[in-house]
């Protein structure tokens, strides 16, 4: 039976919505769903980072002030939609950007500015700790941070009392309670998927690493609490109430699910959490998920191994760069556009580049793009340089500029997962994808088919993204009946009738793609020069 404005107004008053917001790299992005799952209303806030002595972060104050503003702008869509002022919600999740290195001190005072994910700052401690531990620790992890930041001899690590990620950081703000949920847990530091918490094995190494130390805490003392997905974390306070509504419209004591990554909720947004399911994530990072029948058979360095939001083993392959090169070559041409008197329309700019790649030479013809805004761990590279290539003998014309520009938004991603489709053998049965590279319809799945020779599929929820993930998740917690798992209340509850449409590989674009990739490796001299040259 269809859901009516009225059933929609009923559950907003009776509270029987749940909210998710997310904190991405670039937008803030609240969603508010119905009893069926559905977005009912939804705000966003546009944010940036800031590379600030070297590294990149963004201000307590931006990201309060983001929040804030996020959270107003859904209120305001209800109020416009519905005539209800939200005074309360079923249930409430967040997620935000995953891992990095936030640390604070017995006051609860950020000690250093928050270092992001994009950093990529932490190569010897990284290195050290996958020796150590026997399993790959990226430097994006937070526990790679951490020991980076003793190697350095940082002052402040003598007085950390608690270490979490943005997304557990504003949780703990607004309910009082220090914990993570699995998935994003796994990132900050290893997993035993027996027990879903941390290896006790591994923090004991880490513990006897740094004993020389001497410093007054543990590993283990530092650590917000895992949960599971459908675990209660805690209630929004008066506090907190205040801190996420400014007008005050809002009732304290809504319960909080756990607080995840954005991969986690990506995986959620795709209903790709079950065993040979997988999803990738493209906008301004780009990262693939599957989820594995068992474990690999040794560590590789451009493998992460976490886990879903209920703690299943998954295999992840994390690239720093995707769109933002992209992005700004679409907005040289909207320039131009501009400059010839012409009105833009960006949905119809990005539409018209992108579908003409589709019309280019199956392997960009012989051109080169490097697409590194910033340092991409996968190539060893720390810093990063946007780079355009080409021979005399290239064939440079408009379809095949847009689509090596695709194919290198790709790049990266495909070394990962060569090593798991090829090297191991992993099994998956679907990729989903969803982000900004998959918005012009059919476009982007074509490209992604090419890289991994397997089946793209985009559901028609894709726009929602990991804040309808995260709300999805809080509804899980509300309303799951006894015994339901995670898996079968998406398949049952959410995604059941949802439609989708799926690409299967072309030959000739997944030969093209080889090729391409053949010149991308073999150029990185290239792109390494222009690192060290163009300062």
């Amino acid at each position: 039976m269809a859901i009516t404005v009225n059933d929609i107004k009923s559950a907003i008053i009776s509270g029987k919505t749940a909210l998710g917001i997310e904190l991405g790299s670039t937008r803030i992005k609240s969603v508010l769903v119905g009893e069926d799952n559905t977005p009912i209303a939804s705000g966003s806030h546009e944010w940036e980072n800031s590379y600030v002595n070297n590294i990149w972060t963004y201000s307590l104050e931006d990201i309060w002030k983001g929040i804030q503003d996020s959270y107003q702008k859904m209120a305001k869509d209800v109020k416009q939609q519905y005539g209800i002022t939200l005074e309360t919600i079923g249930a409430i999740g967040f997620s935000a950007m995953m891992h990095g290195y936030m640390v604070f001190d017995k006051e609860d005072a950020l000690l250093v500015p928050f270092r992001t994910w994009r950093n990529t700052i932490t190569e010897k401690a990284s290195e050290e700790l996958t020796k150590l531990f026997n399993h790959n620790i990226p430097q994006r992890w937070s526990i790679a941070h951490l020991y980076q930041a003793i190697l350095n001899g940082e002052e402040h690590v003598a007085d950390i009392s608690f270490q979490t990620t943005l997304e557990g950081y504003v949780h703990w703000k607004l309910t009082g309670e220090k914990v993570i949920g699995v998935g994003e847990g796994s990132g900050m530091f290893p997993v035993d998927i027996a027990t879903k918490n941390y290896n006790t094995n591994m923090i004991e190494q880490f513990n006897e690493l740094i004993a020389s130390y001497n410093f007054s805490w543990k590993i283990e003392d530092l650590l917000p609490k895992i949960l599971v997905a459908g675990e209660n974390a805690g209630f929004l306070t008066e506090e907190g109430a205040k801190l996420l509504d400014v007008t005050g419209s809002l009732k304290p004591g809504i319960p909080l699910c756990p607080p995840e990554g954005d991969a986690g909720t990506g995986m959620v947004a795709t209903n790709s959490i079950a065993q040979r399911t997988g999803n990738v994530s493209a906008g301004t990072s780009v990262f693939a998920m599957i989820v594995l029948e068992k474990d690999l058979s040794k560590p590789y360095e451009e493998i992460d191994l976490v886990t879903t939001p209920t703690g299943n083993l998954v295999a992840m392959v994390h690239c720093n760069n995707c769109t933002s090169d992209l992005n700004a070559w679409v907005n040289l041409f909207k320039e131009f556009s501009e400059a010839m008197g012409a009105e833009v329309n960006m949905d119809k700019l990005f539409a018209t580049l992108y579908n003409k790649a589709l019309e280019g030479d199956a392997d960009c013809g012989g051109l080169l793009a490097y697409n590194y805004f910033s340092g991409e761990h996968i190539t060893h590279f720390e810093e990063g340089r946007p780079l355009f290539v080409r021979s005399s003998e290239s064939k440079f014309n408009l379809a095949n500029f847009m689509r090596v520009h695709l194919f290198t938004a790709l790049g990266a991603l495909k070394t990962g997962l060569d090593i798991l489709l090829k090297e191991e053998g992993v099994k998956v049965d679907e990729i989903l994808g969803h982000g900004g590279l998959f918005r012009t319809k059919g476009v982007g799945q074509k490209i992604m088919a090419a890289a991994i020779d397997a089946p793209v599929s985009v559901m028609e929820t894709a726009d929602e993204g990991g804040a309808w993930g995260i709300a999805l998740l809080a509804s899980y917690m509300l309303n799951k009946s006894e015994n339901e798992t995670l898996e079968d209340y998406l398949t049952q509850q959410v995604f059941a009738g949802k439609v989708g449409t799926k690409v299967e590989p072309d030959a000739k674009d997944v030969e093209g793609f080889e090729a391409f990739m053949k010149r991308y490796t073999e150029g990185l001299a290239i792109e390494r020069a222009a690192v060290d040259h163009l300062k």
